[in-house]
């Protein structure tokens, strides 16, 4: 598989993926995401840049259990989209709604951020 798109509860600067359990939710098991993680050639998460009480779901490093390690390419929210790299993580572009230092304050991670005008979508 090229590509596959799925959503994440935490990703961190290492490429790590925490996306199946919820601590002190009943939850039935891992599912598929493990496989399309680890079967597909580019991993693109999709998810809110916050969680709902506020805090980043970015992360210096996922404190779920993790579905996959360094697996993932490219994070797309609803405020930026993050390259994920080996020396970290790069901001490509932020949304036309927010700021730069609004995506630097909600991200729990370093960000390496371009020289110059970043994109915005």
């Amino acid at each position: 598989m090229d590509c596959t798109v799925l959503g994440a509860l935490e990703v961190d600067e290492k490429g790590n993926l925490a996306n199946w359990m919820v601590p002190g939710k009943m939850v039935p098991g891992m599912g598929g995401a493990m496989d399309l993680v680890v079967g597909a050639k580019r991993v693109i998460i999709a998810m809110e840049h916050l969680g709902k009480d506020g805090s980043p779901k970015i992360l210096k490093e996922c404190r779920l259990p993790l579905t996959a390690i360094a697996e993932v390419d490219l994070i797309v929210t609803d405020m930026a989209v993050i390259e994920v790299k080996p020396e970290g993580l790069h901001l490509r572009e932020i949304a036309e709604t927010t700021t730069l230092d609004a995506v630097l304050a909600a991200t729990g991670a370093d960000l390496i951020v371009p020289e110059g005008e970043i994109s915005r979508f």
